[in-house]
C-alpha cells in the first residue's frame, strides 16, 4: 500500500509518498495556512491528482486529536480555527480514501518506535523538543492516545507551580523551559549577544556554553536539568524502556548532550535507554503514513 503521510505544523505543511516498507518515494513542503482546513483540502486533492497510487492519508497534526473520530479536540491560536475540525470525516468525503488523523509527536513516535532509534523496544516515549515541547507514548508498538487524544502532552505537564504562562493559560508548563521559545526567551533576559550584539541562537549558545561563557553555560544546565525532570517524572509514571529526544533543538544536541546526561543520572529510578532520534524533520510526516498501517495490525 502508497499512503500520503501529511504533517502539519504551524509554520509549514510537508507531504510525503511512503511505501510499504517505511521509504518515502517524495516529499513536498508547503507554508501553513489560514484558515487551514479547506487549505489543507486543496492541497491534498491537488497532491492526489499527481500521485494516484496513493491509497490512503495519515495526518499528524499539532493539537490534541480524537484519534477514533479524526478530529481536532484542543489547540491554541497557533492554528486559530483548527481546534473541532472534523479532519477523518471531511477528508474522506472529498478524497474517497481512508483517513487516520493523530498528534504529530505521536506520530514521530510512531516512526522512531517502528523504524528508527527505539526499533525493538516496547515501551517508548518521544520527546519532540522544538518550538514547544511534544511527548508521544508508544507501547507494545501502539500510540497511547488517552480518553480525549491528550495523552503525551508532556509540553503541558506544570514544571514550575505558577511559573511563566503558558499559551494554553496555565502558568508553568514544561515548554515554557524545555523548548527552542523558552531558549530564545533565556537569551534574551540575560541578553546573550554577539560581536555585533545580537542575540545569539539557541544554537550558539550551546556552542558557547562548550566555550566556557558563564552566562550561556547556566542556561545549558538549566534546560538540561529541567529535561531531565521531565524524563524523569515521565519514567515515574509510564517506567519506559526508551527515551527518544528529537525536534528541532535536539539539532544542536552536540552542544548540551553530555549536560543532560549527567542531570539524569542520579533522577533515574530505574535503568533507561535515552537516545537521539533517527529521523529529522521527516519523523512527523512519516509516522502519519505509519498510522495506516498501525491501525490495520
Amino acid at each position: 500500500m502508497v499512503v500520503l503521510g501529511v504533517d502539519i505544523g504551524g509554520t509549514k505543511i510537508r507531504f510525503g509518498v511512503v511505501d510499504s516498507t517505511g521509504q518515502v518515494i517524495e516529499d513536498h513542503v508547503v507554508p501553513t495556512q489560514i484558515p487551514l482546513y479547506p487549505y489543507l483540502e486543496e492541497k491534498i486533492v491537488e497532491f492526489l491528482q499527481n500521485h494516484p497510487q496513493i491509497e490512503a492519508i495519515g495526518i499528524g497534526t499539532r493539537g490534541m486529536v480524537d484519534a477514533e473520530q479524526g478530529v481536532i479536540t484542543f489547540e491554541t491560536e497557533t492554528l486559530p480555527g483548527w481546534q473541532g475540525t472534523e479532519v477523518k470525516a471531511l477528508l474522506q468525503k472529498a478524497t474517497g480514501l481512508r483517513v487516520e488523523v493523530n498528534n504529530d509527536a505521536n506520530c514521530a513516535g510512531l516512526a522512531e518506535n517502528r523504524l528508527g532509534a527505539a526499533k525493538g523496544f516496547r515501551r517508548t516515549v518521544c520527546l519532540t523538543v522544538g518550538t514547544g515541547l511534544g511527548g508521544g507514548f508508544v507501547i507494545d508498538g501502539h500510540i497511547m492516545n488517552g480518553a480525549h487524544g491528550g495523552a503525551g502532552e508532556v509540553g503541558h505537564m506544570i514544571l514550575y507551580p505558577n511559573g511563566h504562562v503558558c499559551a494554553c493559560g496555565r502558568p508553568g508548563c514544561s515548554e515554557q523551559y524545555v523548548s527552542g521559545t523558552a531558549l530564545r526567551r533565556f537569551i534574551s533576559e540575560q541578553n546573550i549577544v554577539d560581536e555585533n550584539n545580537e542575540l545569539v541562537s539557541p544554537n550558539r549558545m550551546f556552542e558557547l556554553a562548550q566555550e566556557g561563557h558563564v552566562k550561556a553555560l547556566t542556561l545549558t544546565k538549566q534546560f538540561t536539568g529541567d529535561l531531565a525532570v521531565v524524563i524523569s517524572s515521565l519514567q515515574a509514571v509510564l517506567d519506559m524502556d526508551c527515551v527518544v529526544i528529537g525536534g528541532g533543538v535536539s539539532e544542536s544536541a552536540d552542544g548540551w548532550w553530555s549536560y543532560l546526561l549527567e542531570a539524569l543520572e542520579p533522577l533515574l529510578l530505574k535503568p533507561l535507554e535515552v537516545k537521539r532520534a533517527k529521523f529529522g524533520n521527516e519523523a512527523g510526516m512519516l509516522g502519519a503514513a505509519l498510522l495506516v498501517w498501525t491501525e490495520e495490525n
